[in-house]
């Protein structure tokens, strides 16, 4: 018997075919186009507006980070970014977004099968929209990055250039396979730095030694470093004041654990209760995250220590132009846009809801996690990473688009490649501007910012 199918999709060549269609609404030399100054809102206000819900102490910390760089502002204000792509020409074609897409948020990372991945690692502000948000996102950064590491204006401008085309020829290759195919696709460690060698011997010690320090960062490694035995129960080594500000009732952390413990797979579920709950601390980490809520939890069973790390999510930046998730919990949000993505997840992937109503992701905090170098790549590894990047990124659309929708609409020739580059530029100049009204801000005391972090002990 023939069952009907639950979606008309048509042929490969007819979804194909849409996708040039789609260039009539919006073309692709189109996506050069900048929002004009006058329909932008004042950066500083924006924000100001994203500190609202934080710490207050932690904060200036935020400040203080964004105010490192013009790299490091552009990495903590997606905010600012996702309203001006808004004022820009959209597609109408549409997947799940990572919405904070820039070169220094892919790295690797540890599968529950022991295997070590690249790929996209921070999802929180994961959202679906058009495709070429996350593009114009990731080319923008790599010229940022080439700024910051000061490399030539040509050569910023080729790592943007490269960004979109390895995001083109990825779409291209992965239009050739299957829905099937293109789920299980991935980019192993050991592949990236068999490919890191067509860029020289300098780019790839600078893999090797990127993926064997990943391979040493596990939960078992990282604990000696992180804890101290007090009175024969394994704590988190942290001064009194940090301890102070995490003492909620016994009641409120266990309908905190309760809650994760809910949004787990049920086989994950009974691996998670043979694990002992032995501590809760505060750890401040990222750019764009300080000041929401960011915990970690020491799990121990048997010996083996596991640490969670518990972060904080909020409605994704994106949604106020695309519209509300399907997901009421934004922590599930995150989680649902990291599986999406994700080649692989996490196995102690889950969110929950506080007894207060805060939302939050849980994860591990060290899972043979591994992050590029970007501050000591040269300009023709930054091009080459670049490239792995868009390239990733495809993937991660494709798993949730229609791949020979967005094929179609970008073609073989690269038209969407020049006029990435020529975009992402031109938008390093306007972050660059923006972050020049930051730093402006800071110093006629209307923001407050600090580099030294009151969660930390001080130096003797």
């Amino acid at each position: 018997m023939l069952v009907p199918r639950r979606t008309a999709p048509g042929s490969a060549a007819d979804r194909r075919a849409s996708g040039r269609q789609a260039r009539g609404q919006v073309r692709r030399r189109d996506h050069v186009e900048l929002p004009t100054a006058a329909a932008r809102p004042d950066p500083v206000a924006v924000i100001e507006a994203s500190d609202v819900g934080r710490s207050r102490i932690l904060v200036p910390v935020r400040h203080g980070r964004m105010a490192a760089s013009a790299f490091a502002f552009y990495r903590g204000s997606a905010a600012i970014m996702a309203g001006d792509l808004a004022l820009t020409p959209s597609s109408p074609i549409r997947v799940q977004l990572c919405g904070d897409c820039h070169v220094a948020n892919f790295g690797l990372y540890g599968t529950p099968e022991r295997n070590l991945l690249f790929d996209l690692n921070d999802f929180d502000e994961s959202a679906p929209g058009p495709f070429e948000w996350d593009v114009k996102r990731l080319a923008a950064s790599a010229a940022m990055a080439a700024r910051d590491n000061a490399h030539r204006a040509s050569e910023a401008r080729a790592a943007a250039r490269e960004a979109a085309r390895g995001y083109r020829e990825g779409i291209r290759g992965l239009a050739e396979e299957g829905p099937l195919a293109n789920w299980y696709r991935r980019l192993t460690a050991d592949a990236l730095v068999q490919g890191s060698g067509e860029f020289g011997a300098r780019t790839r010690r600078l893999v090797e030694r990127m993926v064997a320090k990943a391979r040493t960062k596990t939960s078992s490694e990282t604990a000696p470093k992180l804890t101290r035995v007090v009175d024969g129960v394994l704590r988190f080594d942290q001064p009194p004041e940090i301890a102070e500000q995490v003492q909620e009732s016994a009641e409120f952390v266990r309908a905190c654990l309760e809650s994760y413990r809910r949004s787990l797979e049920p086989q994950v579920r009974g691996l998670y209760d043979r694990y002992d709950v032995l501590d809760l601390a505060v750890r401040v980490v990222g750019v764009g995250s300080v000041g929401l809520g960011a915990f970690v939890t020491l799990l121990e069973a048997d010996g083996e220590v596991v640490i969670l790390q518990l972060k904080q999510a909020r409605a994704s930046v994106l949604e106020p132009y695309c519209g509300r998730v399907a997901q009421r919990n934004a922590g599930q949000r995150v989680v649902v846009g990291q599986r999406t993505m994700q080649a692989a997840s996490d196995l102690f992937l889950g969110w929950l809801r506080t007894p207060s109503g805060d939302d939050y992701y849980v994860r591990q905090l060290h899972d043979m996690k591994g992050s590029a170098p970007i501050e000591k790549i040269d300009a023709a590894g930054l091009g080459a990473y670049a490239w792995v990047c868009g390239a990733v990124l495809a993937r991660a659309h494709a798993r949730s688009g229609d791949v020979q929708a967005i094929a179609g609409y970008l073609g073989n020739r690269p038209i969407f490649d020049d006029a990435i580059a020529a975009f992402a530029v031109a938008y390093a100049d306007v972050a660059e501007r923006d972050f020049e009204a930051f730093t402006a801000a800071i110093a006629a005391g209307r923001l407050e910012a600090t580099t030294v972090d009151p969660t930390r002990p001080a130096a003797p």
